[in-house]
């Protein structure tokens, strides 16, 4: 069955072969289309689109495009927009990417963010190496907002 599941109301995931059916872009409004992956296609309907060029292999660095597509998606909710990931087979990479936003944006634990993303579409997993590296952006997360946080704090009044 083709399905474009969604996590918020501006975020779906789903498998290439949903992803790419222009029927169901239009019929949940999707204005961006993140495809990460190197080979899977882009649907035909005119709509912005984002390609992630990775492989589902857990030496692929996907962590290098986690604030951009983060940053991306986020963007596109503020537009009034609705933005699809998806990889292959809308199980691993797709669900990193999807999981990195909802850290970042709305500022949920990893366990937190990958709990929603599996509510929405049960069979993400992602791979070791990609599950590594959003351990990896969650830290990295934390710092920016204590950060974030001191130089709010040391600003003169």
């Amino acid at each position: 069955m083709l399905q474009l599941c969604r996590i918020t109301d501006a975020l779906l995931i789903s498998n290439a072969q949903s992803a790419c059916s222009d029927e169901l872009i239009r019929q949940e409004g999707v204005t961006l289309c993140i495809n990460v992956s190197k080979q899977q296609p882009f649907p035909s309907t005119r709509v912005c689109t984002l390609r992630v060029p990775v492989f589902d292999d857990p030496n692929e660095n996907l962590y290098k495009y986690f604030d951009r597509c983060a940053d991306a998606i986020q963007g596109e909710a503020e537009r009034g927009g609705s933005c699809v990931v998806y990889c292959k087979n809308g199980r691993s990479r797709s669900a990193a990417i999807c999981v990195a936003y909802l850290m970042k944006h709305q500022s949920l634990s990893l366990a937190d963010a990958f709990q929603m993303v599996k509510a929405a579409r049960s069979v993400v997993d992602p791979n070791p190496g990609f599950w590594t590296q959003l351990e990896k952006y969650e830290q990295e997360l934390e710092k920016r907002r204590k950060t974030e946080g001191k130089s709010l704090t040391n600003q003169p009044s």
